[in-house]
């Protein structure tokens, strides 16, 4: 029996694409989990194309109005914005999101948990280390840090296995939601 992963799922192409990458290149049992932070998107049709990615289950976790209470009001109170712009509400789901990770991981018995964040960008620490704070026996595996995909390669990867993906080489990115 493969060792199960939670796979921070998001339905978009990374995430979409790193259910049959950590199933085929790393031999686990994906269990995506979406964390619904205010997303516009439906609970169903996450479900149906995490599964058709060949994850061997799905989670979903309503978390708006802890996101609200725990998170967003005490930012707007704080004045909380990047640049003095910039609402942090991407970065503030982060510590949120892997707190519902590690949940998952405890339900199913995953030994590891996994996201879709760039190699770039600060939201992969955000996650690594919230997650390492509330459960530092839990491996972490980043594929966008181990595989050598662009956008385009990634697209090419989800059309030849069949992956359902709602971007194009024209249109390749999408939009991080939340309330």
């Amino acid at each position: 029996m493969a060792e199960k992963i939670i796979l921070a799922y998001s339905g978009g192409l990374d995430t979409a694409v790193a259910i049959r990458w950590l199933k085929e290149e790393k031999g686990y049992d994906v269990i995506a989990l979406t964390v619904d932070v205010g997303m516009d998107r439906q609970r169903e049709e996450l479900q149906s194309r995490a599964m058709a990615a060949g994850a061997a289950g799905f989670e979903w976790s309503e978390v708006q109005d802890d996101f609200v209470r725990h998170f967003v009001f005490p930012a707007v109170m704080a004045g909380a914005q990047y640049q003095g712009v910039y609402p942090l509400a991407t970065a503030l789901s982060r510590p949120l999101i892997a707190r519902e990770m590690v949940k998952a991981a405890r339900r199913e018995g995953a030994t590891a948990v996994a996201h879709g964040c760039t190699a770039k960008g600060n939201d992969q620490v955000r996650l690594d280390v919230s997650v390492q704070a509330l459960a530092p026996d839990l491996a972490i595996v980043a594929p966008l840090r181990e595989w050598e995909m662009d956008r385009e390669s990634e697209i090419d990867y989800a059309h030849e296995h069949n992956i359902p993906i709602s971007v194009t080489k024209k249109s390749p990115y999408s939009i991080d939601e939340n309330l």
